[in-house]
């Protein structure tokens, strides 16, 4: 599947539209349709179902080592600018970017790659912004142009080695930026803060500035007392929340996996620093699998162990989980979501101030102090410890945390869906069928109802039973266009299920059932059709749970 075939399927269908598309849209942001909000609410249930409200405290979930307790959150977005002080998104929360003085344009330096060329004498290194095979198309394309030859001559290019990430070049002299004609155009790269500032109150002074959260973790962390007096909970425990973020991308890209506005599902789970080995490998394993569960199986789903390298300086083991996008190159993988140990770090940052290791990744910590001696940022001087009233034991509890994009792993289902068949039509010619194979839990639409004429009653009674499951489950009513091609409408948008009201409808009491995947079609009585759907929808036959 071509990454430009999606798109194409997600604005014809309903999924996605630019944002303020009508006035030239605005890069970064993105609306969902009405069917991509049924898909996305339907991710957002499907993992607050199965991460907090069916999770049962009297269970001894495998692989962990006691039971635990799940509750939840709803935080606001703009917060006191002391949380992002203390948290070190003021300092640290920051890509770096170059500028082309000649274009005028801005890149995220660690996304600009290119590789060294040589014709008649001169060596240049071509960069594009793009990545994969487009990226590497585009450079070809920008050294011809550079070099003034035609396509025909692309022979006499010598090319010196793979693409090359920018940051890895010393010499920028002999660089050709993206958008350039001149070498040698870029800046020095510098830092970007991708906090998104708003003001708060009327006089709009420097001591009103606030930030949209880059992250719905923090509201968790500062209200870790408030959940453990107001409802009991007893450590191990975990917080969830599902809320909207805000990051200012340098340059968003790759439709809704890198945008500005965008949509968190987090966990923060508390527990003895002594346990917390275990419970991240518990959440790593169970996090990956419920993707799995869902669809996401095969090689196109990996989960990627951190080196020590890449570890942040609070992080006592870190994990993602990946997808292989079709917008990136062969081989390459794109975040899913990062299960992080973050052993005590945040909540001794909001108590004391902002804080960081002297030794990876078992070294203290100690406060960071500024020229008078103080913490360079005061926390908030609560006690944000935990005390054991059955051991006696007074702790900061150690986090692991599972952060998943809600946007982005819509946009993986959405991709691990599409799929293509030849199928016969109603004259018996093959043609390209196009269906998204979600599985039942996250279809925008369950069960299509049809007449299969809209004559002789069919209608009447195809609206009857629509009536009788739209209650249920998510129903759609067509009786436009010919049954074949309400049913490709149909598979095109993912819908598991569809129910056709016929001449033998009239005469039995049954209707056609047709299952989306197999293009099976079996009769069952219309008074049946509810107990039939809830049964395969529920996965009780070919779908797993």
């Amino acid at each position: 599947m071509q990454m430009e075939q999606l798109v194409a399927l997600c604005k014809r269908r309903g999924f996605l539209f630019q944002s303020s598309e009508i006035y030239g849209g605005l890069n970064g942001f993105w609306d969902y349709g009405p069917l991509g909000v049924e898909l996305k609410r339907n991710v957002r249930e499907a993992w607050w179902r199965d991460m907090v409200t069916s999770q049962d405290e009297l269970d001894v979930p495998p692989g962990a080592p006691s039971t635990y307790e799940m509750t939840g959150l709803d935080c606001t977005i703009i917060m006191h600018p002391q949380v992002w002080k203390c948290s070190g998104h003021y300092d640290m929360f920051h890509d770096f970017m170059v500028d082309c003085r000649e274009s005028n344009k801005r890149y995220r330096y660690d996304q600009v790659a290119g590789r060294w060329v040589e014709y008649d004498g001169s060596r240049v290194f071509v960069t594009s912004y793009q990545s994969g095979d487009e990226g590497a198309a585009d450079v070809q394309q920008k050294a011809l142009k550079f070099f003034k030859l035609r396509a025909k001559h692309k022979e006499r290019l010598q090319w010196d080695g793979p693409m090359t990430p920018l940051p890895e070049i010393e010499d920028t002299s002999q660089v050709l930026a993206p958008d350039a004609k001149q070498l040698g155009t870029l800046t020095e790269p510098r830092e970007f803060n991708l906090m998104f500032k708003t003001t708060i109150g009327a006089l709009g002074g420097e001591q009103d500035t606030a930030f949209l959260r880059p992250e719905t973790a923090q509201g968790i962390f500062v209200n870790f007392k408030n959940v453990v007096d107001s409802t009991r909970v007893k450590i191990p425990f975990g917080v969830a929340q599902i809320g909207k973020s805000f990051r200012n991308e340098i340059t968003p890209r790759n439709f809704t996996f890198r945008s500005r506005e965008f949509e968190q599902m987090e966990i923060e789970f508390f527990c003895r620093p002594d346990t917390s080995p275990q419970w991240y490998t518990y959440w790593r394993d169970r996090r990956y699998q419920w993707y799995v569960d869902l669809g996401l199986a095969g090689d196109r789903l990996r989960l990627r162990d951190h080196d020590a390298a890449e570890l942040s300086h609070y992080s006592c083991g870190t994990a993602d989980i990946e997808y292989a996008f079709p917008f990136l190159a062969e081989g390459e993988f794109g975040e899913l979501e990062g299960v992080a140990h973050r052993g005590d770090f945040d909540l001794r940052s909001h108590m004391e101030g902002k804080l960081v290791r002297e030794h990876e990744p078992d070294g203290p910590f100690v406060v960071e102090l500024n020229e008078e001696g103080q913490p360079k940022y005061r926390g908030s001087g609560k006690d944000l410890s935990y005390f054991d009233d059955q051991t006696r034991e007074t702790y900061v509890p150690h986090v692991i945390e599972p952060s998943a994009g809600a946007d982005r792993a819509a946009l993986a289902f959405l991709c691990e869906a599409y799929q293509e068949d030849e199928q016969p039509d109603e004259k018996g010619k093959l043609k390209k069928r196009v269906f998204l194979k979600f599985h039942p839990r996250l279809a925008p639409i369950k069960v299509a109802v049809f007449p299969l004429v809209r004559k002789d009653g069919m209608p009447e009674v195809a609206r009857e039973i629509y009536g009788e499951l739209k209650p249920h489950v998510s129903a759609f009513y067509d009786e436009k266009g010919a049954v074949g091609r309400r049913y490709r409408r149909q598979d095109e948008i993912g819908t598991p299920f569809c129910i056709t009201v016929d001449g033998q409808t009239l005469q039995d009491g049954t209707v056609t059932l047709r299952n989306r995947d197999t293009l099976d079609q079996w009769r069952v009585k219309k008074e049946d059709c509810l107990a039939e759907l809830q049964e395969r929808l529920s996965g009780a036959s070919e779908y797993p749970q």
